[in-house]
């Protein structure tokens, strides 16, 4: 199976102080044939202004993840967390039964870009958490780097699915082989840049989902940065 899901097709929304795509049915925006992929409920690229953010609301029952493209963001939760994540980090918060927190922009200059991602955890209930790293760029060009996984490998950030996130920084020309499975699925997100997977192209914002693959080719055909999620 494999599918292109492109830039122009996700949900949009101007807001004034937030500019947001949906890669699948959230809030406003419902299309039934785009519900999540497997484990993979939410995909959201959010532009938010200067100054600007979300205030305290409430998640259960959610593996929520959010990378970081450019500027900052500061978070604070009802466990007492609280931190400003930047390009680089990736930040974890497993709302299990229940948790509020709230996301600002602190800058008063730029905005921020970043991706939201949630994940539909093994099992419900349990105690939430909160946990970040930082991945430089060492870690992540020409190469796939696990950000968040089920063991927690390679530095990774534990999550509560069994499922794998990798990141990349693909320069242009390279070239990146994975090797996997026939029982798992597989959704490239290309966050910026062009990448070719196999025989089809990625540009900024487009999705493709595979299954039934095990050798993939991903090439860059410009600098480029994109998250791999390899789903059970």
């Amino acid at each position: 199976m494999k599918y292109l899901r492109s830039s122009s097709e996700r949900g949009y929304f101007d807001h004034g102080w937030l500019k947001t795509f949906h890669s699948f049915s959230f809030g406003e925006y419902h299309d039934r044939r785009f519900m999540g992929f497997r484990s993979l409920r939410v995909i959201n690229e959010d532009m938010v202004s200067p100054g600007e953010g979300f205030p305290s609301h409430g998640h259960q029952n959610m593996e929520i993840i959010t990378y970081i493209l450019d500027g900052a963001l500061e978070h604070k939760d009802s466990m007492g967390s609280g931190s400003v994540i930047r390009p680089g980090d990736v930040q974890y918060m497993s709302a299990a039964s229940g948790v509020m927190h709230s996301e600002f922009n602190p800058s008063s200059e730029v905005p921020v870009h970043l991706l939201q991602i949630w994940i539909l955890p093994d099992k419900n209930g349990g105690d939430p958490l909160y946990r970040e790293s930082h991945f430089t760029k060492e870690n992540r060009i020409n190469r796939l780097c696990p950000v968040a996984s089920p063991d927690g490998r390679d530095g990774s950030i534990a999550i509560r699915q069994n499922s794998t996130l990798y990141a990349s920084l693909l320069e242009n020309g390279k070239t990146i082989n994975f090797q996997g499975k026939k029982d798992r699925y597989y959704w490239f997100q290309c966050a910026r840049g062009s990448i070719r997977v196999e025989d089809t192209i990625l540009n900024a914002g487009d999705g493709l989902a595979l299954s039934e693959v095990e050798h993939i080719e991903i090439m860059g055909l410009s600098d480029a940065e994109f998250i791999l999620f390899d789903l059970s």
